[in-house]
Parts: C-alpha cells; sequence; structure tokens
C-alpha cells in the first residue's frame, strides 16, 4: 500500500496518482509535482498501466484520461487539435477521443487545441459546443490559457489529466 502524502489516502502497490485527490505519487523522472486541488477533481483515477510509462520521455506532453487510466503520449508535435471523428464529416482532429466515449461526454469535432510555444504549454477551446474546463474554470473560447503539470482539463465532460515533460 501507497499512503497519499497530501490526503492520507491509501492507494494499491504500483499506482502513480492518488485516486482520491490526484496528487502524484511516484515521481517520474524530470518531472516535478504539483497538488491537484481536490474540489474539482470529483471523479476516481484508474491506475495508470507500466505500459502507458515507457512512451513518456520521448513525449513532452501526455494526456492521462481520468475514465480509463490510459495515457495518450503525444510526440513530433507543438501543437495538436482535441475532438472526435464523425462519419461522413471532413474535419479531422490531431488526436481522435471517439474511442474514448467522447461522443456521449459532448466532445465536438474539433474541441481544443494545445500548443508549446517557447517551453510554456498553452490550451485553446475552439467555441466548441459544450465548452473546456482548466481545473474547474470554463475557458473563453478562441483564448489561449497556460497549462501546468497536474491540471485537469474537462473536454466537455471527458476528463483529462496534463502530464508535462518540458525541461
Amino acid at each position: 500500500m501507497i499512503i497519499c502524502p497530501n490526503c492520507k489516502h491509501q492507494e494499491p502497490s504500483g499506482a502513480l496518482f492518488c485516486g482520491e485527490c490526484g496528487m502524484q505519487l511516484v515521481r517520474l523522472e524530470g518531472q516535478k509535482t504539483q497538488q491537484i486541488n481536490p474540489e474539482t477533481n470529483d471523479l476516481k483515477t484508474a491506475p495508470i498501466s507500466e505500459d502507458s510509462l515507457s512512451n513518456l520521455s520521448d513525449t513532452w506532453i501526455s494526456l492521462h484520461l481520468l475514465d480509463s487510466g490510459q495515457i495518450i503520449p503525444v510526440s513530433d508535435r507543438t501543437e495538436f487539435t482535441l475532438g472526435r471523428i464523425s462519419e461522413k464529416q471532413p474535419i479531422m482532429p490531431d488526436i481522435d477521443l471517439t474511442p474514448y466515449q467522447a461522443f456521449d461526454h459532448g466532445v465536438s469535432r474539433l474541441h481544443a487545441v494545445i500548443r508549446l510555444v517557447g517551453g510554456q504549454a498553452t490550451i485553446m477551446d475552439l467555441g466548441s459546443s459544450n465548452g473546456s474546463y482548466l481545473n474547474g474554470v470554463r475557458l473563453i473560447a478562441n483564448v489561449e490559457s497556460p497549462l501546468k503539470h497536474g491540471d485537469l482539463v474537462a473536454i466537455g465532460k471527458l476528463k483529462i489529466q496534463i502530464i508535462l515533460n518540458i525541461m
């Protein structure tokens, strides 16, 4: 068992994030931990698999899907769109969230964009129908907001924790 240093919740051995408050339990090389406000993290996180951690060292950002515990590593790009694919529509996001029940969670076809500019990560809602939220605060459409390691982003109702590996 691992005891969370933030909220004292007990987690099974091998857990990387506290399921109660979201705090990172295991320090990933080169990353700093940051406390997450438990009031904005109302979901229990699924454990992260060891297999999904193997690709993190080559990425500047990874997306931890809180419902499934799956990590989507993103590399070779400094800008990418998040959204879902819709049949007979030519709009294609860079990161397709369709396999993660994107439609049911209110994710638009082109919902948001994440960028890395000058060592700073940002997110911008692209005028989506159901909005995007950063740590529980609704983002203003077409206005960039800075991202930090550990931030919680909601794309519609799909909750994602940001894992940054920016040196």
